[in-house]
């Protein structure tokens, strides 16, 4: 990989959509190849060097010249990545807690996935969504809700508990 010209960063950085343009077309290929080979899937590393992109240049003002610039890069794209996987394995652990084998096709499932997380406390509630459907780390979902990163993982760990019981016995979420 070829480096930019240090000016070319600077103008980017500086919001020269012309340069920016230039940076994306440079590394945009590797960005994707990498992804591609972390994750297996075309369509989401397509998605995910979007999502680098953005990235990059929300943070370009923040890029020191300490390394290359392609390793900056390149570690942005794998921390969206690594995002990625984590959001894959929170869906996942959401689906095994609530015993439902596949994602929910049925729209009776559906309904009562819904009604479970509506008989969850508020707290419990917004915390696993946090958590769950908009893929938050536990540090992020404790910021958003000003509490410790603990209380939001126990808050996590009971709402998937409660909402197993309640998807098992065809209960309310709370009936705990």
């Amino acid at each position: 990989m070829q480096e930019p010209d240090p000016q070319v960063i600077r103008a980017a950085a500086q919001q020269d959509e012309a340069a920016f343009g230039e940076l994306v077309r440079a590394y945009q290929a590797h960005v994707w190849r990498f992804l591609r080979h972390l994750l297996g899937d075309d369509a989401l590393a397509e998605d995910l060097t979007q999502e680098t992109f953005i990235r990059i240049y929300r943070k370009l003002h923040t890029f020191e010249f300490r390394s290359k610039f392609s390793t900056w890069v390149l570690n942005i794209a794998r921390n969206a990545g690594t995002d990625e996987l984590r959001a894959r394995q929170r869906r996942a652990r959401l689906v095994d807690a609530l015993s439902v084998p596949a994602p929910p096709r049925d729209h009776t499932t559906r309904i009562e996935i819904a009604e479970a997380i509506d008989g969850l406390t508020p707290k419990l509630r917004e915390t696993v969504l946090l958590v769950e459907l908009f893929g938050l780390t536990y540090r992020e979902a404790a910021d958003v809700l000003g509490i410790p990163e603990g209380t939001a993982k126990r808050r996590v760990f009971d709402a998937r508990r409660q909402l197993a019981v309640a998807l098992a016995e065809g209960g309310e979420a709370n009936a705990l």
